[in-house]
């Protein structure tokens, strides 16, 4: 019986490291990075929720920072221009013009990555949000003021989504590892640039943006593996039906 058992187990290992096939190494990764990004923002909202030493560094950061914010009116103005670029109306736009620009470049299966991603993921944004129900930092002397609760931050969950799309993109129609390795850095310093304006100008604490992107990787690595598979067995239909292998679209 054994003898049997571990050439199967040896034939599924070896199936899910492979860059081909349905069920390959495309999955794998996306599942390892989905449980990596779901036990980080499982710690950060355990350590939320129980008061753990970084919901105290959480204010001192956010006292630190709004206090800057006042003193310096252009840093303030130039990162209300972002932070409100990155507002719901302004990333569905900026993720309308990118599904548009791939639709007509015939890439119809990241235009379902993005457009799973984008949407989907602020409305699970949302969700946490109405679960967790923590009060956004308070000032005496506001930048902004809203209504809404602080954990996880929404700006930057969808910054983290919608360029991390984008930058999968790119990395993967690159010919060389600086240009795959350049969508990504690109990308996270976008990432970073909204959801430090996000703390600059009191709106989020520090654990809000870093649960954020955890939450992000996580819908983007369902979204991309869900989409790329979806592609994969499309492309293993046709070529059982034709015994040719069609293109790859994503």
């Amino acid at each position: 019986m054994l003898n049997n058992v571990f050439p199967r187990l040896h034939r599924f290992a070896a199936a899910r490291f492979s860059p081909e096939g349905e069920y390959g190494l495309h999955l794998t990764v996306g599942v390892a990075l989905l449980v990596a990004a779901m036990a980080v923002f499982a710690r950060l909202a355990g350590d939320v929720v129980a008061g753990a030493p970084i919901t105290r560094l959480d204010v001192e950061v956010a006292n630190w920072l709004h206090a800057h914010a006042h003193d310096n009116h252009l840093w303030r103005q130039a990162l209300l221009v972002l932070t409100h670029l990155h507002s719901t109306p302004g990333v569905l736009a900026l993720a309308c013009a990118a599904g548009l620009w791939l639709y007509r470049r015939g890439h119809r299966y990241w235009v379902l990555a993005l457009g799973s991603a984008v949407p989907g993921g602020m409305l699970l944004n949302v969700a946490l949000k109405e679960t967790f129900e923590r009060a956004r930092p308070h000032f005496e002397e506001p930048i902004v003021s809203l209504g809404t609760y602080s954990f996880p931050s929404g700006h930057t969950m969808a910054a983290t989504v919608l360029y991390g799309v984008l930058a999968c993109y790119f990395a993967r129609r690159a010919r060389g590892w600086p240009g795959r390795v350049l969508p990504f850095v690109l990308a996270a310093l976008m990432i970073f640039s909204v959801a430090f304006s996000r703390m600059y100008l009191g709106a989020h604490y520090l654990s809000d943006v870093l649960a954020a992107t955890a939450e992000g990787c996580a819908w983007l690595a369902i979204c991309l593996s869900g989409a790329t598979t979806l592609n994969r067995r499309r492309i293993a239909r046709e070529r059982r039906a034709t015994g040719s292998a069609p293109p790859e679209e994503i």
